[in-house]
């Protein structure tokens, strides 16, 4: 199992990294918050546009100690759990989290 989470960890830091790399708005940092010890993931935006404070989560991921990886937040129109698959992610170690349980089951990837 700390074989598979090892490997989600990077999958996941280099998603991110990617991603926040990507994105350019003038005024604003977007930042790879990992916490590998509580299997934590997130890409955040914070910084000033025009006249108006932005700090807000992009991406959240978590990875459980069964290891399966559970996307928590999207705050993009991206289909993120389709881009983890492409990175050799198998659909059924992916749990959308933010849907409700009883819809999970419709996503084409795991209930949990």
């Amino acid at each position: 199992m700390d074989k598979k989470i090892k490997k989600y960890q990077q999958v996941l830091e280099a998603f991110l990294q990617e991603e926040a790399d990507s994105k350019t708005i003038p005024g604003i940092e977007f930042q790879v918050i990992t916490d590998t010890r509580n299997n934590h993931f997130q890409l955040v935006e914070t910084g000033w546009f025009e006249k108006q404070f932005i700090h807000s989560v992009i991406f959240h991921f978590q990875i459980k100690p069964d290891g399966k990886i559970w996307l928590l937040a999207n705050n993009t129109d991206m289909l993120v759990a389709e881009e983890l698959v492409k990175k050799g992610v198998p659909a059924l170690d992916i749990v959308i989290g933010f849907h409700p349980e009883s819809a999970r089951q419709f996503t084409g990837f795991a209930v949990a």
